[in-house]
């Protein structure tokens, strides 16, 4: 037979390489089209036969793992070969060779190359005209996959309404396996951390992991089902059987923490499942919709499975007073002002009130204590805090309560070193000096010297002139001046130089100000000191 081979790359070197390496002949290809893109892939596929589909994961502009998803649902005939630059997702590794027939590392082997393709071969040989109608019904049956994901997603989403007339409308349009006597049982489940730091390109390859893992633990061989993916960092299980059969609730949840287990240990993150309840298919929007909140109030627990997914309505919520927390910052050491936190929040798990909107509050709370503390010590919140790390801490803590004391123990130890500079007048006056003297060339609006502290402006200055004895300005004319005169005795540097070198621009200006602060003119000056111009 012969074969025809289309390699995606978005590195010009990278399929050029492959071109000169492989041997096309002898692999009997008869045509090989490359491309750089997902779009120019699509259209070659539109054009030709498409047998083996050589594809990088990472690319611009859509990656890798989309267009395998395109090709399967539009061609699911052609088998996938995938390449990669990730060398330390070996698990991922595995569990992508669900969905591709290879999974390869770059740079690739020509030996390894060669074999993924004869592999790729081999499973084409076998879809001979002997089998052809039993290959095909399986693919169908891949296909078909797509077809009942979307028709899942509609109901969710609400784009079908959640009635019985039309679920039966879109179940006979798109012939979905759905009969009177379906019930179904749906298991949300929710990434809630990555426990390493991930590109998002990274992210995607392994929730596409997380899902084929899913696939193969909780549904495996025992169960009817689908998994796919409802929204980012999120997935969805529905299981599926005849009304008149006893669910295996046993099985259900020994695979379910199984796969929480196997994906904490192997995928880099922290997740939780959450098993509904059995409903017909018009029932499923409000069952995911109860599923997802049971996640988004789950703010204290990781790494379990959940099965309580009705919860109290309206329960009202005492927050705790945070005075205790304001006096320890105010005398306390930061280790004391951090235990104290932790124990009010676990005092709101243990009691089973602490919920999405309860850790808001806290975090409200909590800010405006910390913004007091900071305002009597004349810091500036939005300087101190505005910090990339600082504003991405704050925009995860209300996710959970671990998020909550990464957030409070980075602000408290910020906000208590500082007062701790600012109780140190001495440091503060120094850092101010030290920064001036640097940066005499420049323009020094107040504001902008009180940044480098992180205090207002006022407080600085009142702060300032009680240590030297001069306002912050009387100040950076002095060292001005005193920085011109050491130019002016010292070096042959033009005057003209030496002015701007002091932050003046305009040389009349600045003999004007030196005349006045040292009684004669910077010429007349270097005169005197023995140098000449």
């Amino acid at each position: 037979m012969t074969y025809q081979m289309l390699l995606v790359d978005d590195e010009v070197h990278a399929i050029e390489g492959v071109k000169a390496d492989l041997d096309l002949a002898k692999l009997s290809i008869v045509k090989f089209f490359t491309a750089y893109s997902m779009r120019q892939a699509k259209d070659v596929f539109e054009q030709e036969v498409i047998d083996i589909l050589l594809c990088d994961i990472e690319m611009p502009q859509g990656s890798g793992l989309e267009l395998a998803a395109w090709v399967r649902e539009h061609h699911p005939e052609t088998v996938t070969i995938f390449l990669t630059s990730h060398a330390d997702f070996k698990y991922a590794k595995e569990a992508l060779k669900l969905g591709s027939l290879d999974y390869l590392l770059k740079p690739v082997l020509v030996a390894d190359l060669e074999n993924a393709i004869e592999n790729a071969q081999n499973v084409l040989d076998k879809y001979s005209e002997n089998n052809r109608h039993v290959v095909s019904h399986q693919l169908w049956m891949k296909h078909h996959a797509y077809i009942i994901e979307r028709f899942w997603l509609d109901l969710i989403n609400h784009s079908t309404p959640s009635t019985i007339s039309a679920v039966r409308e879109q179940v006979e349009r798109h012939n979905v396996p759905i009969t009177d006597d379906s019930i179904f049982l749906p298991i949300l489940i929710s990434i809630q951390r990555w426990n390493k730091d991930l590109k998002r390109r990274d992210e995607k390859i392994l929730e596409y992991a997380l899902k084929n893992t899913a696939q193969e633990i909780i549904i495996g061989s025992h169960l009817n089902g689908i998994c796919f993916q409802l929204d980012p960092e999120m997935l969805l299980v529905i299981l599926v059987q005849s009304k008149n059969v006893e669910w295996d609730n046993t099985l259900i949840k020994d695979t379910c923490d199984r796969y929480i287990e196997s994906c904490n240990k192997y995928f880099y993150c922290d997740l939780s499942c959450y098993l509904g309840y059995p409903v017909e298919a018009h029932e499923m929007a409000v069952m995911v919709a109860n599923l997802r909140n049971r996640d988004r109030n789950n703010v204290a627990t990781v790494n379990q499975l959940f099965t309580d997914i009705d919860e109290q309505v309206g329960l009202s919520v005492t927050l705790p007073k945070l005075s205790s927390v304001a006096s320890l910052m105010k005398s306390g050491t930061k280790d004391v002002v951090l235990i104290e936190v932790e124990k009010l929040l676990n005092d709101l798990v243990r009691k089973q009130e602490m919920s999405a909107d309860v850790l808001h509050q806290f975090h409200q709370d909590f800010m405006q204590v910390l913004y007091s503390y900071l305002n009597v010590r004349g810091v500036q919140a939005y300087q101190l805090l505005g910090d990339e790390l600082s504003r991405k801490l704050s925009e995860a803590a209300g996710r959970s309560v671990t998020d909550m004391l990464n957030w409070v123990r980075h602000v408290v130890d910020k906000a208590m070193r500082q007062a701790d500079v600012v109780r140190e007048a001495e440091t503060v006056i120094e850092t101010v000096k030290r920064y001036i003297a640097l940066n005499l060339d420049q323009d020094l609006p107040r504001e902008q010297v009180a940044e480098q502290v992180f205090l207002n402006p006022d407080y600085l200055s009142r702060m300032f002139k009680k240590e030297t004895g001069y306002s912050i300005s009387d100040y950076i004319l002095i060292e001005r001046i005193n920085h011109a005169k050491s130019l002016l005795s010292q070096t042959n540097v033009p005057i003209s130089s030496i002015a701007t070198a002091v932050g003046y621009t305009n040389f009349s200006h600045f003999a004007k100000i030196f005349k006045k602060m040292a009684g004669v003119g910077p010429t007349e000056f270097r005169l005197q000191h023995g140098n000449e111009k």
